[in-house]
């Protein structure tokens, strides 16, 4: 088999890194969002008004200080900043400021607006610019198969280490489950081998199907298995009691126990998929969704 040029290896490795960037964005956002709360507390502990300009123009100032010596283009500063800024904004019950600091100069004759819908239409906007998973599946066929395989065994070493030492997964022993990830064309199957969850290339007893959405929805605990399986979002093939035994394990968990970080990636990375499936979607939920992946909110 002729190996792989070193370009298209060099173009893997590349891309590897900006997916750990992009985790870290989430996290960060997540972190900020965190630390806005506990502001908001204590503004109110203090007596202090929520709003305050003179911070948010410190923040704008710092962050495009920081962006020229980075060569970042001052738009894109911006926007982040707009982005954050308007999230911390709607964190402490405040309208977003869309004229970012400034103040007008001289009366308008403008209408008022509806503050909260424009903003969860740029937001819905921006959602609507991520890709769906389906435009992502023909570049996923192009990497090597043993790629997705090791993600997947580093992925579950991570987040079911305490149950797979507690013997929760001694079930699996012998078994062979398959997880099927319908819209970006993937499908693995995996196995209990020495006390760690493996993939292989054997056929599976039983399978769970739906999309990286819901798969990532029902990770994250933002969504319960029986809600899924009943919408029909997610679908067992097969050994029908192997895969609702597989089901309901991951249903009793101990959310606790995955690290904090990986917590805090899945809820938010579940939250903006939702959010973008949303979007794309152009249904009537699209301004709610958008809504509750910008404030980090569980839906109502």
């Amino acid at each position: 088999m002729k190996p792989p040029h070193p370009p298209a290896l060099a173009i893997g490795g590349v891309r590897r890194a900006i997916d750990l960037v992009d985790d870290g964005m989430i996290v960060l956002f997540a972190a900020r969002a965190r630390l806005v709360r506990t502001v908001a507390w204590l503004k109110r502990l203090s007596g202090r008004d929520a709003s305050d300009a003179a911070r948010e123009t410190q923040v704008r100032a710092r962050a495009q200080a920081l962006a020229m010596r980075l060569a970042v283009p001052a738009a894109t500063a911006q926007g982040v900043l707009d982005l954050a800024i308007s999230d911390a904004r709607c964190a402490q019950g405040l309208a977003p400021d869309l004229d970012q600091g400034e103040r007008p100069t001289r009366p308008t004759m403008m209408p008022p607006m509806d503050y909260a819908t424009v903003s969860i239409a740029r937001t819905a906007r921006l959602l609507r610019m991520l890709p769906p998973p389906s435009r992502i599946a023909p570049l996923l066929r192009l990497l090597p198969r043993q790629w997705s395989r090791r993600a997947l065994e580093v992925a579950m070493a991570r987040v079911l280490d305490a149950p797979l030492r507690e013997g929760a997964f001694d079930f699996m022993r012998g078994r062979r489950l398959g997880i099927e990830v319908s819209d970006l064309g993937l499908e693995w199957v995996i196995e209990l081998c020495e006390g760690r969850l493996r993939t292989t290339g054997e056929p599976a007893e039983a399978s769970v199907r739906g999309s990286a959405t819901d798969l990532l929805l029902l990770a994250s605990r933002l969504e319960d298995a029986d809600t899924l399986f009943f919408q029909r979002r997610l679908s067992v093939t097969g050994d029908t009691e192997l895969g609702l035994t597989a089901r309901n394990l991951l249903d009793r968990l101990p959310w606790e126990s995955v690290p904090l970080g990986l917590r805090i990636a899945l809820d938010r990375g579940a939250r903006l998929a939702r959010a973008a499936r949303e979007a794309h979607r152009g249904g009537l939920r699209i301004p709610v969704a958008a809504a509750i992946a910008a404030r980090g909110e569980a839906p109502r």
